[in-house]
């Protein structure tokens, strides 16, 4: 086999085919005649800076050298993080990630290497470079010797939010894995990996599970409160103030008896959000209007619950309350089809009011941007409610082609109860339904299957 050229031999054949002097070439790459004279010698280890002015006065592409450099600079050198650390950047920054991964696995027998590996991570996932970053995670927590560390707990964290997507089932797989990991992260991050951790359990509708890390999440909030209290209102840097997660755990809790058909229970937690009177520090600007938000939340709930619970007049109310709050609409509108289709309630006024919120996109509320996997998720059953209120109406296409929408989104995110869901009502009123749309259906029907193939570790062809 040829063996590839080393990055020396690539410079002293491009000088002698330009019949160009190292003082020449020194002046077209900015690098120091003397340093390229040591290099060329090998007498001295390339930069990461030199080895990119290099490889710019040599007229070659941005990292053409680096699985050189790697050989020859990192793995048969003296292990030297002033080297690897910059190469390591140059790579996420030039979207090299094979380059990265080989880079840091040829070092990682070095566990000194382990924190330098974390605090770049770190980096990468503040700068927004998390396909880099999640390399990276993965590297330090694999070499992690001692497995209780906080390093290795916060590793996994970082990993579970960057992994996380629109496919229920990897979603759900990493919820499970990183669970164990909670209670070994630092306080800072406690509260906020449980908000993540109960809001992907939302939207996979784990509803026991939700109820168990809502209990914790309530328990810490309350253990953190009562400290930050005793220390004079100094708060951890943490994503939020405090207060939120002690609200948010009371909400959650309400959804949770919400979702089990308990209204009364989910009316005795909407109080304890909508008006925290066990709060006893003066409230500053960001803490006035989580609570503000809270508050909204709970009288928004409030016409919920009711509904649910029968109500038909707090319908009315909902309508009204929801009108002039553009955040809550899209959710209401998810509510109120489940109740439409539960009491046979008539609603068109209200969606040919609130039309133009039907469509999917990022939620958000006055304090952040709603989970997106719960949104995906509503979004989902919505289609399917409309689906629904359609074939009450015996409205079959327009009703018949919403639920073949929830089905190809339910595909999407790899959802079995959505694709149970909507299989089950197209087959109900499959007689109904018009050779286009059973077309359309048998089609969707392959991607499920394809889908459970792929599960169970079996090949088939179409």
């Amino acid at each position: 086999m040829e063996m590839t050229a080393t990055i020396r031999e690539q410079m002293e054949e491009f000088l002698h085919k330009n019949e160009m002097t190292i003082n020449r070439f020194a002046e077209i790459s900015e690098v120091n005649s003397g340093t390229l004279s040591n290099i060329l010698n090998g007498n001295r280890p390339i930069s990461m800076q030199q080895l990119d002015r290099i490889t710019a006065g040599m007229g070659l592409e941005e990292g053409y050298f680096y699985e050189l450099y790697i050989d020859e600079c990192i793995f048969h050198a003296t292990p030297d993080w002033r080297r690897l650390g910059p190469f390591l950047h140059r790579c996420a920054d030039l979207g090299k990630l094979d380059c990265l991964d080989k880079a840091v696995r040829m070092t990682m027998d070095n566990i000194s290497y382990s924190p330098l590996l974390f605090e770049t991570a770190e980096v990468f996932f503040r700068e927004g470079k998390h396909e880099a970053a999640v390399l990276l995670y993965k590297s330090v927590a694999e070499s992690e010797r001692f497995q209780h560390s906080e390093r290795l707990a916060l590793c996994q964290y970082r990993l579970f939010t960057l992994e996380l997507g629109d496919d229920q089932e990897v979603n759900s797989r990493a919820a499970v894995y990183f669970e164990p990991y909670i209670d070994r992260l630092d306080e800072v991050y406690q509260l906020d990996a449980l908000r993540e951790l109960i809001n992907l359990n939302v939207s996979l509708n784990r509803w026991n599970k939700v109820d168990e890390l809502t209990d914790k999440m309530g328990r810490i909030a309350s253990i953190q409160y009562q400290y930050e209290v005793g220390m004079f209102g100094q708060e951890e840097e943490r994503s939020k103030p405090i207060v939120f997660y002690k609200l948010y755990s009371h909400l959650i809790k309400a959804t949770v008896y919400y979702e089990r058909g308990a209204y009364d229970l989910a009316l005795k937690y909407v109080s304890m959000y909508s008006d925290p009177e066990w709060l006893k520090n003066e409230s500053n600007e960001e803490e006035l209007r989580i609570i503000k938000q809270f508050s909204e939340w709970a009288e928004a709930n409030r016409y919920l619950y009711k509904l649910m619970a029968g109500n038909d007049g707090a319908l009315s109310e909902y309508v009204k309350y929801i009108t002039d709050k553009e955040d809550e609409i899209f959710l209401a509108i998810c509510n109120i089809m489940i109740a439409a289709n539960r009491y046979q309630l008539q609603v068109d006024h209200i969606l040919e009011k609130f039309k133009s919120y039907i469509g999917f996109k990022k939620q958000k509320n006055h304090i952040g941007v709603i989970f997106q996997q719960i949104t995906v998720d509503r979004y989902t059953r919505l289609l399917a409610e409309l689906g629904i209120y359609y074939l009450n109406l015996k409205q079959f296409d327009k009703g018949l082609e919403l639920i073949l929408d929830s089905l190809e989104k339910s595909i999407a995110i790899n959802s079995d109860s959505g694709m149970l869901r909507c299989m089950g009502l197209f087959e109900q009123f499959r007689s109904f339904s018009t050779l286009e749309l059973q077309q359309r259906y048998r089609s969707l029907v392959c991607e499920v299957q394809k889908l459970n193939d792929k599960k169970i570790g079996l090949s088939v062809s179409y």
